[in-house]
């Protein structure tokens, strides 16, 4: 934690500043003053253009956490449970995207996630807050395989988010957990950027639980993002309290578990039992963005009712499901697997209208077409026979199909 992060919490004294000078001063750090404090380009102006008293009350204007704070492990990171999952933004307009993104920030979000391969997500985040980057936390992620991709990637999300900086650069679902002085040499380059000041943390995102378990043990890594929400495992669930008692950060994606989980307050009120988690909810469109600053303001907790709700969606949807990670994709035939796999659960959860028309007729019939390849099978983080369950959801379609589709 720097001096910064805990003194806006509550932790520290101000006066715990000259503590922190001295260590710097006996380091080898190769970072400025200002930076190891934490500081941002204006606090460190109004640092040393005027003193210590007009720093102390800059940060004392700071405000509160809205909601549930949150503590993102060792990185000191305090935020609430209500971050802004940016993957979808890059299904809409540049000005759309930036008044959600404004809106969110306007009311107290400030945690976002995004990554290099999420199109146009980054330049969007840029463009809508750049003027406020001192007072966000950004993560974002690459896919890069070599050292040289890596460097690539990391310049051009600097660009495009119109910063110096990234908060947590995060692996984005390596097969492998990267290692230093492994043969990847991509955590070799990971801390040489930290080196140069160009990211704060290291972090990891997965699918897979065997590397998500390696990546909490190793030690290598400030925070992990993983799948998580109230059907996840009990091995699932353990690797939040494995980071807790490792001081590791924990994100939650797949929060609604792809859109199969439709009680949005369930949802949030499950993540309160876990103190040490941050999720990121997917935001496209301003009603999604209205519900979960709601929620942040009522800070609902599990309730009997809201039990009910969890135990009934457990029964439903136990056993073997996709969560739409995508990670199954291409698919040599054109099918939309990750719609396609889990449609008895839309078709039941969901208005099945639409999912009646010519159009979703044709795409699941599409599933006739498999060439059982196996490479989604293979692709798959899950472990599922997806060829053998996207039989099963065609089946499934054509009974509801029939009944339902004159209605």
């Amino acid at each position: 934690m720097t001096f910064k992060e805990l003194y806006v919490s509550g932790q520290i004294e101000f006066e715990e500043i000259d503590r922190y000078i001295s260590r710097w001063n006996r380091s080898d750090d190769e970072r400025t003053l200002a930076k190891y404090l934490g500081l941002n380009a204006k606090e460190e102006d109004v640092w040393i253009d005027e003193s210590d008293e007009a720093l102390k009350e800059l940060l004392d204007s700071y405000e509160k956490v809205k909601g549930t704070p949150v503590t993102l492990g060792r990185t000191g990171i305090i935020v609430n449970k209500n971050g802004f999952g940016a993957l979808p933004i890059q299904r809409i307009g540049k000005e759309e995207a930036a008044l959600l993104l404004r809106k969110a920030f306007d009311a107290g979000v400030r945690y976002f996630d995004t990554a290099r391969a999420y199109s146009d997500s980054e330049e969007k985040i840029g463009y809508a807050l750049s003027d406020v980057r001192d007072q966000i936390f950004i993560a974002t992620k690459t896919m890069a395989d070599t050292p040289e991709k890596f460097r690539k990637d990391l310049e051009e999300s600097l660009l495009k988010l119109k910063t110096d900086y990234i908060d947590i650069y995060q692996f984005h679902n390596p097969p492998v957990c990267p290692k230093p002085g492994d043969e990847t040499g991509l955590y070799d380059a990971m801390l040489e950027a930290k080196k140069q000041g160009k990211i704060r943390f290291i972090g990891i995102t997965n699918h897979r639980i065997d590397v998500a378990e390696e990546a909490v043990e190793s030690g290598l890594y400030d925070t992990l993002q993983f799948p998580f929400n109230y059907l996840s495992t009990e091995r699932e669930t353990a690797l939040a309290e494995k980071c807790l008692k490792k001081d590791m950060g924990f994100i939650a994606m797949k929060g609604l578990s792809g859109g199969l989980l439709n009680n949005a307050e369930a949802c949030y009120a499950f993540m309160q039992e876990y103190p040490n988690v941050v999720p990121i909810w997917g935001i496209q469109r301003e009603e999604e963005l209205d519900q979960w600053l709601e929620l942040t303001a009522r800070d609902p907790h599990v309730t009997p009712e809201i039990q009910a709700v969890i135990g009934k969606d457990r029964k439903e949807l136990a056993g073997n499901f996709c969560r739409s990670c995508g990670y199954c994709l291409p698919c040599t035939a054109g099918i939309d697997i990750p719609q396609a796999a889990r449609m008895s659960a839309l078709l039941r959860r969901s208005p099945y209208q639409p999912y009646m028309s010519d159009e979703w007729y044709a795409k699941m019939h599409k599933i006739e077409e498999c060439v059982h390849c196996d490479a989604c099978k293979s692709r798959c983080p899950y472990g599922l026979d997806t060829p053998a369950l996207l039989q099963a959801m065609l089946k499934d379609y054509d009974a509801f199909y029939a009944e339902h589709h004159n209605d």
